[in-house]
């Protein structure tokens, strides 16, 4: 088998569809992450397609290490991996597809026919506490019973004044009761001081599940005296992408959970190697995602597949302008995503949907 063509499409909202086809008719998709959506259409576009073309998608191994390694150059932090996560998957669905399997039995096996999931929520710096509690409740109402609020702040913000996380924080528990778990997300907002100061409280007047990159992703010291000063588990790894930075996360940074993303980390291929390391250290994983198709997915397979990935996985929501995509749609019941069971990832992409949608196909 070979591959004969790669297309991109970019839809409106940022997200990147890879559609690869082979010889022998079988085609496979893929999704990258939707940060700067037009840089990754041009770097598979131009980058990756020359390398994929002519190659058997069953040597993913050695497609994988060609797409990394022929360009280095341009560096596999950031849009080479994402650009490299779509072709990746898209390869193991047609692995799958053309083997009548779905993707996690190719990845070692089923753990788990179902994921738990913790609905996902980002403040958009606008949204009221009483607009967020209703947001959050109302996910309480639909079966979810972790919860994980992110406040968006990004590096460099430092010792914020008047953190408005805080008021929110307090009213999520005050609205949604002792049983349900609550994360928080800092966005690599705070100093090492802030954020130790932050977890503390929430510790203390919330009862905090986990806190999510409290400092800048560029600063393990600083995460690691964040992960050493409090009882709460701190989680980190969306803004690694390679073997290579997770080892030293693990090393320099100490978080307590890993946070591989897919469709950012080189897809399956990269991440199952990051899985291994994991388990050598013994550190669990909750898998970053923010894309609730394709990408969605694919970390259902890899949570299926890995051992060390039991605990509840990120989630979203579903969004109708990516559902009306698909002819069939993720499972989702009682605070569950099961794990598809059909060929390769399990989703039937409705492709004219597809092209009428995207803004930009190469």
């Amino acid at each position: 088998m070979k591959i004969t063509n790669m297309t991109t499409y970019l839809l409106p909202w940022g997200s990147l569809f890879i559609k690869l086809e082979t010889d022998e008719g079988i085609s496979g998709w893929g999704e990258c992450s939707p940060m700067g959506g037009h840089v990754l259409q041009a770097m598979a576009a131009h980058t990756l397609k020359p390398l994929a073309i002519g190659g058997n998608p069953f040597d993913v191994e050695v497609l994988w290490q060609k797409m990394l390694l022929s360009p280095y150059k341009l560096g596999p932090s950031g849009a080479q991996s994402e650009a490299i996560s779509g072709v990746d998957l898209a390869m193991w669905d047609i692995i799958g597809k053309a083997t009548n399997k779905p993707v996690h039995q190719l990845q070692g096996g089923c753990f788990r026919d179902r994921v738990p999931i913790y609905y996902s929520y980002g403040w958009d710096g606008k949204a009221t506490v009483d607009d967020v509690v209703r947001i959050m409740s109302s996910q309480v109402d639909q079966g979810f019973t972790v919860l994980k609020l992110r406040m968006n702040y990004g590096p460099l913000r430092g010792e914020i004044a008047n953190d408005p996380a805080i008021p929110m924080m307090k009213a999520i528990r005050a609205a949604v009761g002792d049983e349900v778990k609550i994360g928080f997300d800092a966005n690599n907002g705070y100093t090492a001081h802030k954020a130790i100061q932050v977890g503390r409280y929430l510790e203390e007047h919330v009862g905090l599940a986990w806190f999510e990159e409290p400092t800048p992703q560029y600063d393990y010291l600083a995460m690691a005296q964040v992960a050493d000063a409090l009882d709460t588990p701190v989680s980190a790894g969306e803004h690694e992408y390679t073997l290579w930075q997770f080892r030293d996360l693990l090393l320099h940074g100490r978080p307590d959970i890993l946070q591989p993303d897919l469709v950012k980390c080189g897809g399956f291929t990269e991440a199952k190697k990051i899985a291994a390391l994991c388990e050598a250290w013994s550190k669990p994983i909750v898998v970053h995602n923010t894309q609730p198709t394709l990408g969605t997915a694919a970390s259902l397979h890899f949570c299926a597949s890995v051992s060390g990935a039991m605990y509840h996985q990120e989630f979203t929501g579903h969004r109708a302008e990516l559902s009306a995509l698909f002819h069939n749609q993720l499972e989702f019941k009682d605070g569950y995503l099961y794990v598809p069971q059909g060929p390769g990832l399990g989703l039937e992409v409705n492709e004219e949907k597809v092209k009428e949608t995207a803004v930009s196909v190469i």
